[in-house]
């Protein structure tokens, strides 16, 4: 039986048509691709895609609740449209940490202007003024401000002082920022993960224009340049299993040694070949068409097909973690474990221990309901 590989993509023109042809020669006739066809949605259909590769949902709800509909049909979507709603940068970087990963010191900013709906009373929890110093101090300057959530390089701004923040962060409308220490670089990495397991490093450089970034060399040479590669290549795996992303890349910037995961939430990530250069594109178009060829053998019907990672899967069946870190289980762990044999009233998910016998509720006594706090103002720069 003949099964459909689909791409769903926007104003980019080289990759997709690339990745269809490179699906068609490799597929021999059994496995097909196509540029998705969609006339129509109807809830609880299934339009015949095996796979899906998404590469334009983030700036299209419509898309993405298509593919979430897809998903729950069985087909195996690439990126999985429901992590990829939910996850967001701040938050990786708070995994990472939990993974012993270095990252740059980071924290969250609230948004310039109130989200819409909301008034003062709305932020009754932020105290005013926040606390711009301790902030300050813990980050330094110069220091980069970028969307707790976005992509693309849109809206980042680099800011040399708090009165520069200030004025940078009032451009900056509803959007939640998040203030992050500058890594002065020695090398700097963009890396390619397909699979969970097919990574691509390419040395980059995001100070020069577009079309030059994948022209840099690597400074670090001899054993400190292959000890360097091989912690890369393993910390981009241990993200992305940990993530659940099979279409990513991950950015390395390298101070005094040691990688900086800088960003690590790139679901639909360049690959013109115009940007990335001949031989990145011809990698990722034979890599990406290769995996959804792997994805459509596979593909089982009426099962969710899309992968979920390590953070998920150890949430829904917890593994005691080692040493206060988080336990992400490689994909080939958490199948070895589902293999061995356990009782016969063994739980539904792997790894998931009988649970103790349930604890009586505790009665709750009813206690008097406190007034809410008088009304606070918005949070406010400190004075001049």
């Amino acid at each position: 039986m003949m099964k459909k590989v689909g791409i769903l993509f926007g104003m980019e023109d080289t990759f997709p048509w690339a990745f269809i042809d490179k699906v068609n020669e490799l597929g021999k006739g059994k496995i097909v691709a196509e540029a998705v066809q969609i006339d129509k949605v109807q809830q609880g259909i299934d339009y015949g895609y095996s796979v899906i590769i998404d590469r334009i949902s983030q700036e299209v709800p419509f898309y993405r609740a298509y593919l979430k509909n897809a998903s729950l049909m069985g087909t195996a979507v690439i990126n999985n449209p429901f992590w990829w709603s939910a996850d967001e940068k701040f938050f990786n970087n708070c995994l990472s940490m939990e993974m012993g990963i270095p990252v740059p010191k980071t924290v969250l900013l609230p948004s310039n202007s109130r989200p819409d709906n909301t008034s003062e009373t709305s932020f009754r929890n932020l105290k005013a003024p926040l606390d711009w110093n301790y902030m300050f101090d813990y980050i330094g300057f110069p220091a980069y401000m970028k969307p707790h959530d976005g992509g693309g390089w849109k809206n980042v701004y680099r800011v040399e002082s708090p009165e520069d923040l200030f004025n940078k962060h009032e451009e900056t409308g509803q959007l939640v920022m998040m203030l992050q220490e500058e890594i002065v670089f020695d090398d700097y990495f963009r890396v390619y993960c397909l699979g969970q397991k097919y990574v691509h490093i390419m040395p980059y450089d995001p100070r020069k224009p577009f079309h030059e970034r994948y022209v840099s060399d690597i400074k670090a040479t001899g054993e400190v340049r292959k000890k360097l590669l091989k912690t890369v290549h393993d910390y981009t795996l241990r993200l992305n299993q940990a993530l659940g992303y099979d279409f990513n890349t991950v950015e390395f910037a390298v101070r005094d040694g040691v990688p900086y995961a800088i960003d690590f939430c790139n679901p639909a990530p360049d690959a013109d070949i115009n940007s990335v250069g001949q031989e990145n594109f011809d990698w990722i178009v034979e890599h990406s068409a290769k995996y959804a060829i792997e994805k459509a053998n596979k593909h089982k019907p009426n099962q969710n097909n899309s992968s979920w990672g390590g953070f998920v899967r150890n949430s829904i069946a917890p593994v005691k973690p080692k040493a206060g870190k988080v336990n992400l289980k490689t994909t080939a762990e958490v199948k070895k474990a589902s293999t061995k044999k356990s009782s016969a009233n063994k739980a539904k998910f792997v790894g998931v221990k009988k649970e103790a016998p349930a604890k009586k509720k505790a009665v709750v006594k009813k206690v008097a309901v406190k007034k809410a706090p008088a009304k606070t103002k918005a949070p406010v720069k400190p004075k001049k």
